[in-house]
């Protein structure tokens, strides 16, 4: 057991350390230049052809499953999680202020990764003999790519990984909350969560967009007023700390005295970690949701790949960073969901109960949106025999996370869960050229 927890130990440490980072970014790099930049220049054009559709009356063109927007909200269900609230308090805890800087970096490069994937998880996507659309990084590892091997491999870390980051991790994390704010037992709460999550995971791909459509909006509408009703009690302080974050940033120390420094190389590190992590650009997670979508274009679809980034990243993390910033909490000792909940209730009476729903809503959105992702996992493995059996399996483990239990397994689960980006970006990497291909006639054609 010991000799298990080492190796795990040094296989995470790789997999979630500055190796990964650099292959992860570097990618994001490559394909930003060669994309002509166009995530950032076109964002206007990306905000009016994603999210501002949807209070447009326009029928939805082309072949699949579920609407573009079940498509993103079933993504960002999955990838909007306990990391938005907890993983960036712990960000500036550690790297300070200017960690914030890096994750913005990050979320720029990690806006044409994740155009990337969806482009070719749209292309190579295949419609099965019972109508569903299915597709991701072992189906274009496999066709693009050519190797089976490495689309196996794929496949099998996100039918196992989905354990670990979209199973048991979360659940703690909701029953350690609703245990602390409502004296809630953690039994009870792995219990009602497994019932809800089970309801929903029984319907497949449509009951779970169907849920993500309505619950994705109405978590992200929540978090996001009450953190600007707490910004606007601290608006004073907006401004200093946007300094704070961009000098902070290049400097081997925090700005504000009582803050032990941290050198910009933690900085750097935690920023672009938390960044890459949150929004699981070239993680190859997303893409699998992205697949099933209704869309007449996979680069069409593949807008919705830099909303996603960039509403998960650039508008929730930064929620939640300015908020632990400006209202001076984060200079106070305290890490994690811990230090976001004192920076909510020292600004806005109550204010830890927005944590605390943010927390339940968020994590039980990435539970069920990663139920999807390790059922296709297995599904591509060993075929739609497996799914019930998986859902079976995959259930109690969400009991087992509620209470603490197994802890190993979600760890060796969250390792699997980095190693998935290796097979994932040498398929982005190498098929690059067709992203670039069909995004230059996309573009052509609307005349930009």
């Amino acid at each position: 057991m010991d000799l298990l927890v080492s190796v795990n130990k040094a296989i995470g440490n790789f997999v979630w350390g500055p190796v990964m980072l650099v292959l992860l970014l570097g990618t994001g790099l490559y394909l930003t230049i060669r994309t002509g930049f166009f995530s950032i220049t076109k964002l206007g054009y990306v905000l009016k052809n994603t999210i501002m559709t949807l209070f447009q009356k326009q029928e939805t063109k082309g072949e699949g499953e579920i609407t573009p927007f079940q498509a993103v909200s079933t993504a960002l269900a999955a990838t909007v999680g306990t990391g938005n609230i907890a993983g960036v308090a712990t960000a500036i805890a550690t790297g300070g202020p200017g960690a914030v800087f890096w994750m913005w970096l990050s979320a720029i490069l990690g806006m044409t990764t994740k155009f990337a994937e969806v482009v070719l998880a749209v292309t190579y996507r295949e419609k099965t003999e019972d109508g569903r659309f299915v597709g991701g990084p072992m189906y274009y590892l496999r066709d693009g790519v050519k190797s089976k091997f490495l689309a196996g491999l794929f496949a099998l870390l996100t039918a196992l990984a989905a354990f670990g980051i979209g199973n048991m991790v979360q659940a703690n994390s909701v029953a350690a909350s609703l245990e602390v704010t409502f004296n809630i037992p953690t039994l009870v709460t792995g219990l009602v969560l497994g019932g809800l999550s089970a309801l929903v995971m029984i319907g497949g791909l449509k009951r779970i967009a169907s849920v993500t459509e309505r619950l994705v909006p109405i978590m992200a509408v929540i978090y996001i007023i009450g953190s600007i009703v707490i910004l606007i009690t601290n608006i004073s302080n907006i401004l200093p700390s946007l300094k704070l974050i961009f000098a902070s940033a290049f400097t081997t120390s925090a700005a504000v005295g009582g803050f032990a420094g941290a050198a910009m190389k933690l900085a750097l590190r935690q920023g672009l970690a938390r960044g890459v992590f949150s929004n699981e650009a070239g993680l190859g997670s997303a893409p699998i949701a992205h697949a099933a979508a209704t869309t007449d274009n996979a680069v069409r679809q593949g807008l919705w790949g830099v909303f996603e980034v960039f509403i998960d990243t650039i508008v929730i993390c930064t929620m939640t960073a300015l908020v632990i910033i400006a209202s001076g909490a984060w200079s106070s000792g305290v890490s994690g969901a811990a230090l976001t909940t004192m920076a909510f209730d020292q600004s806005l009476p109550g204010g830890g109960y927005i944590v605390s729903i943010g927390i339940v809503l968020f994590a039980f959105s990435t539970l069920i949106g990663w139920s999807y992702y390790g059922e296709r996992g297995a599904e591509y493995l060993f075929g739609p025999k497996v799914i019930p059996i998986y859902r079976l399996i995959f259930i109690p483990f969400i009991v087992i996370g509620a209470v603490g239990g197994l802890e190993l397994v979600w760890e060796i689960a969250d390792t699997l869960n980095g190693l998935m980006a290796i097979p994932n970006l040498i398929g982005v990497v190498v098929l690059s050229g067709t992203v670039i291909s069909l995004k230059k006639e996309f573009f052509k054609q609307e005349g930009l």
